[in-house]
């Protein structure tokens, strides 16, 4: 993977971005541009995507000895307790303090690398509604660490898609951010259009690092399934998933018939989708579990022959890059 392939900032407009299209009968291969999405899509699919909203998931500040701490928001766990990364040694009962008298007191140390945290500010607990208000003031978007750069005012309404609504994510649904303003609302006349949620966890850039998939323990994000969006599921009409997130969420809620809970799906070509039937989504890391979702759809040589074809053709790679589709 050539790291200038990597996509430091988003195509300008959005659906400048380039479209690799990929035929599974017949195993074709064709280049277009975002815009021109609709000429691929089949008549009658229903569009299902991901309407989470990143949040200002990252903050800065200092411990009680004034060494700098960063802080990364992982996911609420209930209770005003949260999972956070931080960067910088801490152990339980170390407090870290933030602007706007935001505080965070280490509750526990997790095996996997993240730590539980409670919030107070001037020394009132936070609920979630609270302190998501106050990273919009003191926050930075959580830029993927593969973006090697300080996030920007930009990022903050780049870094997001334009049917944003629901706070929580740390990460964005990224197939959704090609789209803009006037091509989204195209898409609502041309196809039946449905949403779920689900908050994207900092674990999707998690790499695979055992040497057989199937052992892999794969990460947990809160999701909610609408009863109209349900239901569609529930029909046998055409789906086709913006991006991996709703195919996770999709996937995961055909297997236990749940609307809400977290879903931890690891699909790869050992584990197949069950009811989506095409795929929108960016270029991923190697070894990632996003890599080997698209596997799941097409098979492993496949993807790997599409990829390198990718390379070739240059295209941009991971969240601010270009797109695919699978049809």
């Amino acid at each position: 993977m050539p790291s200038n392939l990597i996509a430091e900032y988003p195509a300008n407009p959005r659906d400048s971005a380039r479209l690799l299209v990929y035929e599974r009968k017949t195993k074709k291969i064709k280049h277009a541009i975002f815009g021109e999405l609709f000429d691929f899509i089949p008549s009658k699919t229903h569009i299902i995507l991901n309407d989470t909203k990143v949040v200002k998931a990252r903050i800065y500040g200092q411990k009680q000895s004034g060494g700098k701490i960063e802080l990364l928001l992982n996911s609420p766990l209930g209770e005003n307790l949260f999972c956070v990364y931080i960067k910088g040694k801490v152990k339980v009962g170390t407090q870290l303090f933030f602007d706007k008298d935001l505080v965070a007191t280490v509750v526990s140390l997790q095996e996997d690398g993240t730590r539980v945290v409670a919030f107070t500010c001037k020394e009132k607990a936070l609920l979630l509604n609270e302190l998501f208000e106050l990273l919009e003031e003191i926050g930075h978007i959580p830029l993927p660490p593969y973006i090697k750069r300080e996030d920007n005012q930009e990022d903050a309404k780049e870094y997001q898609s334009v049917f944003s609504k629901n706070q929580g994510a740390v990460a964005a649904p990224t197939a959704s951010l090609h789209f803009t303003s006037q091509m989204f609302q195209e898409l609502q006349k041309r196809y039946q259009c449905h949403f779920l949620t689900l908050h994207v966890g900092a674990g999707t850039f998690k790499p695979v690092e055992v040497d057989d998939i199937t052992q892999h323990v794969m990460h947990s994000e809160f999701y909610t399934i609408p009863k109209e969006t349900s239901k569609v599921i529930d029909s046998k009409e055409p789906l086709l998933a913006v991006g991996t997130t709703v195919t996770r969420t999709v996937e995961y809620y055909v297997r236990n018939k749940e609307e809400q809970g977290y879903s931890n799906l690891f699909l790869h070509p050992r584990n197949l989708p069950q009811r989506v039937n095409y795929l929108l989504t960016n270029f991923h890391l190697p070894k990632s579990t996003l890599i080997m979702l698209v596997a799941s759809f097409i098979g492993l040589e496949e993807t790997l022959r599409v990829y390198e074809e990718a390379v070739k053709e240059r295209y941009r790679f991971f969240s601010y890059g270009d797109a695919m589709l699978i049809i």
